[in-house]
């Protein structure tokens, strides 16, 4: 795989027991995936949450303190201890960490925006992984991130990311609270996000973090902003980050798998393909392609309009007229003509490659409206 730039952000939960105190158990799994990435060739910047929910119990809080100053001082505290059991185990890979705290204001500053990123760029030449968490000891709330999921978005935008990689304690995006909700079902992919998965989204599901599901949508709204693709789950053992940047996570991705050469591949299609005719489809079809990831079959498309032979690239309009996508099809326009609204079983001998699929997935491009 060629060499990609990772951001990888770790929320409190990932980091620490029930109780608050640190993992050793979840803080080894962490950088033992960590290093497993930097030993395949790839930069690595690591967003860490979880200076609050080490320090606390430190400080002889029951839980984690709900003032701005109990915040702050079990920050000041959680920093320390943070750092010190992030040093220890990378060493043992040979692998030296540098920490960086920030807060909004150096996002705010061109000054210190050029400066963050001099740095970032020097540690990532040198082979360190800069670990980079908001100052909780020090920001006050209006310069604040409110968590690092918004944090690992900045970051991963203006250092141009290949991919973000948010962990969590759920693997990934769900139609309903699974807390709450038994049947609820996973969502493997999304194009965009969306004002309907904001307002499902729950917050924060730990009593030692602060950013939920909501939180994480929003930070993978402002990283697809930056064409950051994102992905929201979790993993275990030395391959997980491996795996999810293959795109074969548990979790969601949010815009896209992280494969470079498919990225290029959208992109012709988004932006340099001459369109060759229209298809339009039926609501079902328009929620499975937009909001599950899944392929565009026959039984959904409703109407043909041009003529197009197979492997053209096609507009895909919903049945508003609205312009949602573009793909590479897989059906000439005389043959899907004759094959529309049917079950895909009875339409692959009219097919190009013999299979169901009308636009797959690895072909298709949403063009959301901004």
């Amino acid at each position: 795989m060629k060499k990609q730039l990772v951001v990888v952000k770790i929320g409190s939960s990932s980091l620490t027991t029930a109780s608050g105190a640190i993992s050793e158990e979840k803080i080894r799994d962490h950088i033992e995936a960590l290093a497993c990435l930097k030993q395949q060739g790839h930069d690595v910047i690591l967003i860490s949450s979880g200076a609050v929910a080490a320090g606390f119990g430190a400080l002889g809080y029951p839980a984690r303190p709900k003032s701005v100053a109990g915040k702050q001082a079990a920050a000041a505290v959680g920093q320390g201890l943070l750092m010190q059991h992030y040093i220890l185990a990378f060493k043992e890979f040979a692998i030296v960490p540098a920490q960086i705290l920030l807060t909004r204001e150096d996002f705010y500053s061109l000054e210190r925006f050029h400066n963050l990123y001099n740095t970032i760029s020097e540690l990532l030449q040198r082979g360190v992984i800069p670990i980079i968490n908001e100052n909780d000891s020090v920001s006050i709330e209006e310069l604040t991130f409110g968590d690092n999921d918004m944090l690992s978005a900045l970051v991963g935008g203006f250092l141009h990311a290949n991919a973000l990689i948010i962990l969590t304690d759920i693997n990934g995006l769900y139609n309903g609270n699974p807390k709450v909700i038994k049947d609820a079902k996973k969502v493997d992919f999304i194009p965009r996000v969306t004002d309907e998965f904001l307002e499902a989204a729950g917050d924060s599901g730990s009593s030692v973090g602060t950013g939920g599901m909501k939180s994480k949508l929003l930070a993978a709204k402002k990283a697809l902003s930056f064409g950051v693709s994102v992905f929201v789950g979790t993993g275990q053992g030395r391959e997980k980050l491996s795996t999810i940047l293959e795109g074969k996570g548990d979790g969601t991705y949010i815009g896209g798998a992280f494969q470079t050469q498919m990225q290029k591949k959208k992109q012709w299609i988004a932006f340099h393909s001459q369109t060759a005719g229209v298809i339009e489809i039926d609501d079902g079809a328009e929620d499975a392609i937009l909001t599950n990831g899944k392929s565009l079959l026959p039984v959904g498309v409703t109407k043909v309009i041009g003529d197009f032979n197979a492997m053209d690239v096609v507009e895909v309009h919903n049945q508003r007229g609205e312009l949602i996508g573009k793909g590479q099809i897989y059906y000439s326009s005389k043959n899907l003509q004759m094959v529309k609204g049917l079950p895909g079983e009875k339409t692959k001998s009219f097919s190009i490659n013999k299979r169901a699929e009308v636009i797959h997935r690895n072909n298709w491009v949403s063009l959301p409206e901004e």
